[in-house]
């Protein structure tokens, strides 16, 4: 009777899990437009996926390391950059969603040396002006770039052997020295990106949970959703098989970067401290759980619920900065005005990119290690994921899951 019991639970899992799987389109409209430039070797390797409502084209083109041919895989860890502050922007929400903090809470409630900040009024070569800033500083600002405070602080610059946002300080030290440096604006009045205020976000996590932010991170988002390759210090064996940098060549093949300024090896060692800005490893099937989450409104596809529906749709897809700054939410570019055609999402440093949109459920995802040079084939990226949303598809014989359970 037991065996049987067991065997049935067994049957039911494997059913759930095949019916979360997405159906393959049969499509290869990224490979088509893709293949020219890696045998050209002007591209070592990307991975592109579409996806709509249950049905997925993934491409994985190329290679993670040209030298040794290593094909590119969805398992490969890369650098995704400033794609962490997507994951910031999660833990806030979810700190909103149960009452322990409010986004227009002064962030000096919670890091009380911000309750005086200095704008910098004007400045040249000889003299500096500083001034009481008269705006309070509050938990939306920090998140959504609009409160003055420069990209990096001086602990994390890029020339300074052990600095970037992978070393320099850990978060609750970075926000000291964000409060004791000059401001670039009035608060709430303009918009600079930063991945000071990300991670001041991140040191006010903190302190309401009294974990290390990566901690509460890992038990409240990257464990449920089953995202196992992504963190702050990937194994030697996971960097042995990493997507390597390379920078693009004009009508040339592609140059292999050992690394790059803002993040420098080693790169699990104790030099690198976590930031919110920047700095999560993660793989391609990892990134897909975190964004079918936030395009599935707050459920993961393994069945787990992260964030209510109302959370994403009000905190992470619309924007929540004063109208005619420009779009973006918690960590997360997002548009000011809802809308069926309204996507969401992030970029990272090295190329990648991710966006939802949860009207509609699509995704596209695009992950590439890129050193500079530019990509001049996203424009034909996107062409090709317009021709796959626009085409008809069938979900025939796929149980969709598009994530409307409460």
């Amino acid at each position: 009777m037991k065996k049987t019991f067991f065997l049935l639970i067994a049957v039911f899992c494997l059913s759930a899990t095949a019916k979360n799987e997405p159906k393959d389109s049969k499509t290869s409209f990224a490979k088509t437009v893709l293949q020219p430039y890696v045998d050209s070797g002007q591209l070592a390797g990307a991975i592109s996926v579409f996806y709509k409502d249950g049905v997925q084209e993934t491409c994985c083109i190329g290679y993670a390391d040209v030298s040794n041919k290593r094909p590119i895989k969805m398992d490969n860890v890369f650098m995704q950059c400033s794609q962490t502050k997507g994951f910031c922007g999660v833990t806030i929400a979810k700190l909103v969603e149960e009452g322990r903090i409010s986004l227009d809470d002064p962030v000096s409630k919670y890091l009380p040396e911000f309750v005086e900040l200095w704008v910098l009024d004007a400045a040249n070569d000889s003299t500096k002006t500083l001034r009481k800033a008269k705006n309070v500083l509050t938990i939306r600002m920090v998140l959504n770039h609009t409160g003055g405070f420069p990209f990096e602080i001086s602990a994390k610059r890029s020339d300074v052997r052990g600095g970037g946002w992978s070393g320099g300080a850990p978060l609750r030290q970075t926000a000291s020295i964000a409060a004791a440096s000059p401001i670039m604006f009035e608060p709430g009045t303009r918009e600079l990106y930063s991945n000071t205020g990300i991670d001041i976000g991140a040191a006010i996590v903190e302190v309401v949970t009294g974990m290390k932010w990566e901690v509460y991170l890992k038990q409240e988002v990257l464990d449920p959703l089953g995202m196992k390759s992504t963190w702050f210090w990937p194994t030697d064996k996971q960097l042995k098989n990493k997507i390597e940098l390379y920078e693009t060549k004009k009508n040339a093949p592609a140059e292999w970067r050992e690394e790059m300024g803002w993040q420098q090896r080693p790169y699990n060692d104790s030099h690198v401290f976590a930031s919110a800005g920047a700095g999560l490893w993660t793989t391609a099937n990892d990134q897909l759980k975190f964004y079918k989450m936030l395009m599935n409104l707050g459920l993961g596809e393994n069945g787990v619920r992260i964030l209510k529906e109302e959370t994403v749709k009000n905190l992470l897809a619309l924007s929540t900065r004063p109208k005619g700054l420009g779009g973006y939410s918690l960590g997360l570019s997002a548009p000011e005005q809802d809308s069926e055609d309204a996507w969401f999402g992030h970029g990272g440093a090295w190329g990648t990119n991710c966006s939802v949109n949860w009207h509609k459920k699509e995704l596209k995802l695009w992950v590439v290690q890129s050193a500079g040079g530019g990509q001049p084939w996203l424009a034909e990226i996107d062409k090709a994921a317009e021709r796959f949303f626009a085409q008809p598809l069938s979900k025939s014989g796929v149980d969709a899951y598009t994530g409307r359970t409460e």
